[in-house]
């Protein structure tokens, strides 16, 4: 092995160096992809039920929020840790068991019969999400072959994808057969613990891919100095901060918004929620490959302060023009989450359990508490309120300027061999 390969293995880790000879095993990031899309369309339905639920339950805007935050916190809570757990001790079949999670707490969606029901429920979706995200995140990446944007993409486009479906499935299932319709959706979460099992058992007979990776050295740390690294992760935590504190806004309140101001009806609000979802999956899709080719930062840039136009503009615009606006800003905000996922794993090389732990942790964290937060500002003041308030956030993507450019660091080889 050359000098130049010896430094290569370094910075990436053994695992990556190793993968980096094969070629992108796309069947394990199709079905990882299909499980994906399975946890979030089920995990969807939650707040796809929020106008059926506010009304059977009489619930108000903060009971609402607080059904969110029940998901959220107990998701982004738990995720660093498993993440790192599993760094030490990769558990295979823990993809499965997060879906079985899942599949509880949905049962109990269907047939709860008050609101402290329906808090646990979504408690225990939040911890199948905790469990599933961050091994499903390193199987993504380890069967990359050295595309790891790529991966990820494909990786998270089938979480959007779910996520756009769910609302959708709302609109024609629940909306008309009522609340116990839910439990149809179980069959969805049995079969994507059957597809995580096969996806289980690939990744346990690779031995390089699990625990026996723990017998060899693997670099943990970043080759930029300390500081820049904990700045660099402090400002992608902003970052996220912005991107998921105005998504809560539109996951949790875009159809009372459009209800309320456009009058229009429960389904139709569905819709137009299931057209912004379905922007944030092809946003996703693009956003890896481009920062594969590009760079992570310049798709940073692009996705959080890009999107502050469409964002200030939104909450001044009729029926027609929210339903524009609203796709452009779920396609370019989207897009930044595999990018700010991949350069965070590249600062701290062989901690990718840890790291999307915290990311998918810190992300589900945030929209928990914006949606609890907004909640009370909705019931406070109104949803336009809520809107032009949050329209503002993006700004915060003017924080990437300080980030350091991993290109030039020697770090973004993706983008180099692209």
């Amino acid at each position: 092995m050359s000098a130049g390969e010896q430094i290569q293995e370094r910075a990436a880790g053994p695992a990556d160096a190793a993968l980096s000879e094969n070629k992108t095993v796309f069947r394990i990031l199709a079905a990882i992809s299909l499980g994906h899309l399975l946890n979030d369309m089920v995990q969807s339905l939650i707040p796809a039920m929020y106008p059926i639920l506010k009304s059977a339950f009489r619930l108000d805007f903060g009971q609402i929020g607080l059904i969110t935050l029940a998901y959220q916190v107990t998701a982004s809570l738990l995720q660093p840790f498993v993440g790192l757990y599993t760094d030490r001790r990769p558990h295979p079949h823990s993809l499965s068991l997060g879906m079985g999670f899942t599949l509880v707490g949905l049962v109990l969606l269907a047939f709860a019969p008050h609101f402290g029901i329906l808090l646990v429920a979504a408690s225990l979706v939040g911890i199948g999400s905790a469990v599933f995200h961050p091994e499903s995140s390193r199987v993504a990446r380890l069967a990359s072959g050295g595309r790891h944007g790529l991966a990820q993409s494909l990786f998270q486009v089938g979480g959007n994808a779910g996520t756009a479906l769910g609302p959708l499935a709302a609109a024609f299932i629940v909306v008309p057969k009522g609340q116990h319709s839910v439990a149809w959706f179980s069959l969805a979460a049995l079969l994507g613990i059957l597809v995580l099992s096969r996806v289980g058992e690939w990744y346990k007979v690779h031995p390089y891919r699990t625990g026996k990776l723990n017998n060899v050295k693997t670099e943990r740390h970043s080759v930029i100095p300390r500081q820049k690294v904990v700045l660099a992760l402090a400002i992608l935590i902003v970052l996220i901060f912005s991107k998921y504190f105005y998504l809560a806004s539109i996951g949790s309140y875009y159809t009372f918004y459009l209800i309320s101001k456009f009058h229009v009806a429960v389904a139709a609000s569905q819709i137009y929620l299931f057209l912004f979802l379905g922007a944030t999956a092809v946003g996703i899709l693009i956003g890896g490959p481009v920062g594969d080719r590009f760079g992570r930062k310049l798709v940073i840039w692009w996705s959080i302060l890009g999107v502050l136009p469409f964002t200030v503009m939104l909450p001044y615009a009729n029926l027609f023009w929210t339903a524009i606006l609203s796709v452009l800003i779920g396609l370019i905000l989207s897009s930044a989450f595999s990018a700010i996922l991949v350069y965070a794993q590249e600062l701290l090389p062989g901690n990718i359990g840890m790291i999307s732990g915290v990311f998918f942790g810190f992300a589900f964290g945030m929209a928990g508490i914006g949606a609890a937060v907004l909640g009370q500002l909705a019931d406070a003041t109104n949803i336009d309120f809520v809107y032009r308030i949050c329209s503002f956030l993006p700004a915060l993507g003017l924080l990437t300027v300080f980030l350091p450019n991993l290109k030039h660091a020697g770090m973004d080889r993706d983008a180099r061999r692209a």
